[in-house]
């Protein structure tokens, strides 16, 4: 097996995240993963917006757990400190299989440093809101995007299970 075939199958999902910082050159090779993504006729429409202030994380983890409906104080990234959202052009057809291979390449990049990662949903919904809208103009974003998942990263602070794969779900048409 080779190392990217042992990366896939090693990455599974974090379940909680120490509060540690994470070094921005590991944040940027993460990101740099996701951007190398395969898009629709190439038109590299998804963008991510790197979030590392802890202020707009915590209102983002809040945003997403009121369109989530859970408990107050539950939150849904985990506890990671970092949180990626990924974005792609509402105008390109392919944007949320585009924006889920980007999503997938940060989760590998992630396990491959090293680092915990979750593929989060709801960013459709809360990139809806006016106040997000605003975020993207502030950041520079031109135009109408659409949200399609977070990737929250740090350092894991739990054991990850290795669940079997089901059986019966690949069928040859020889």
């Amino acid at each position: 097996m080779n190392e990217v075939e042992k990366c896939i199958r090693e990455r599974r999902s974090t379940p909680r995240f120490k509060r540690v910082p994470v070094a921005r050159e590991l944040v940027e090779r993460v990101i740099e993963a996701g951007l190398w993504a395969p898009s629709g006729m190439n038109k590299q429409s998804p963008i991510i917006v790197a979030v590392t202030n802890r202020k707009l994380r915590d209102e983002l983890a809040e945003e997403n757990r009121r369109i989530m409906g859970a408990p107050e104080g539950m939150d849904p990234f985990y506890g990671a400190p970092v949180v990626l959202v990924v974005l792609a052009s509402a105008s390109v057809p392919t944007r949320v299989y585009d924006g889920s291979a980007t999503i997938e390449n940060m989760l590998l990049a992630a396990q491959s440093l090293g680092l915990g990662g979750h593929w989060i949903h709801r960013a459709k919904e809360e990139f809806e809101e006016p106040r997000y809208k605003e975020l993207l103009a502030s950041l520079g974003v031109q135009g109408d995007y659409e949200g399609i998942g977070h990737v929250v990263i740090g350092y894991p602070d739990a054991e990850k299970s290795q669940p079997a794969r089901k059986d019966g779900r690949v069928f040859w048409a020889e």
